[in-house]
């Protein structure tokens, strides 16, 4: 099979990132103080590994398809777990200290994640194999997932400080954008077939974990049911629909944070171990 030139760059980037992160993680964890930071760091970077060894399988002779599913799930967090407005925020500077805080270790990661993830989806566009465009995807989103999951931990321990826009200037710039009208609606109407494959797509993102035959199948049965091919099935359910009744009970079996080896993260609508985080610690040089 070729390699694109597009494609060997790119992954040769992806992969040096990846690389750098495992390396620097060790670093990381051997530095910390908080338990929970030293077990988020241990998971993500099992995580990168699996991710890592995944496309350097496929590279090596392009047979071994492989792709780690993202693993990290950030879906019970509530909109009210989220602490904004700031409280004495501690003050900054660079400084040359060989031994690096947690809040160090913390910005580290989050820096790293949110790098991988722009790295990630840039070097998807460009990749003209669709098994090694499926890896580097997984990969980003799992990125996404495990900044969102960073950025909770520092919120909650004070160190990732929200500020604040008065209520009424937010919803008077974000009111400015209205509904789209029923007459623009009309014109534009949906076709055959199109909203079910736009649930086939939601169900994807929803379940994460998903094994990627069932997700290619769903994808290849939205293609099928969008040409106007699905046949029904007995008892007049269409192919689609029992597809997605399957997708359906998949969500119900996510994996939560305790699953995942991160016992005490979010075990109880995002909150499991959160108490201890409102503390407001802070976090001086």
């Amino acid at each position: 099979m070729p390699f694109g030139a597009h494609e060997t760059m790119e992954v040769h980037e992806i992969l040096t990132e990846k690389l750098n992160m495992i390396s620097h993680f060790n670093l990381y964890a051997a530095q910390t103080k908080n338990p929970e930071l030293r077990r988020m760091i241990t998971r993500h970077q099992q995580e990168e590994i699996k991710s890592y060894d995944a496309i350097v399988a496929y590279t090596h002779d392009y047979t071994q398809f492989t792709p780690v599913p993202p693993n990290t799930s950030v879906n019970q967090v509530l909109p009210d777990d989220i602490q904004y407005g700031l409280n004495d925020p501690s003050m900054l500077a660079p400084e040359t200290n060989a031994v690096l805080n947690d809040y160090e270790v913390a910005s580290a990661m989050l820096i790293a994640h949110k790098n991988g993830a722009t790295n990630g989806v840039r070097a998807s566009l460009e990749i003209a194999d669709p098994n090694l465009r499926q890896m580097l995807v997984n990969g980003a989103f799992n990125c996404i997932n495990q900044a969102y999951e960073v950025f909770l931990f520092m919120n909650q321990q004070g160190m990732y400080q929200i500020p604040q826009i008065k209520d009424h200037t937010a919803k008077t710039f974000l009111h400015s954008f209205q509904p789209v009208g029923e007459s623009v609606k009309a014109q534009y109407p949906n076709q055959a077939g199109q909203q079910g494959q736009d649930q086939s797509i939601m169900s994807y993102m929803q379940n994460q974990n998903m094994p990627m035959s069932q997700q290619m199948a769903a994808q290849h049965m939205g293609h099928h049911m969008q040409m106007g091919q699905g046949a029904p099935a007995a008892g007049g359910m269409s192919a689609g629909g029992a597809m997605g009744q399957n997708m359906g009970s998949g969500r119900q079996q996510q994996t939560s944070f305790s699953q995942m080896g991160n016992p005490g993260m979010m075990q109880s609508g995002a909150q499991g171990n959160m108490p201890q985080y409102r503390a407001n610690q802070h976090y001086n040089h």
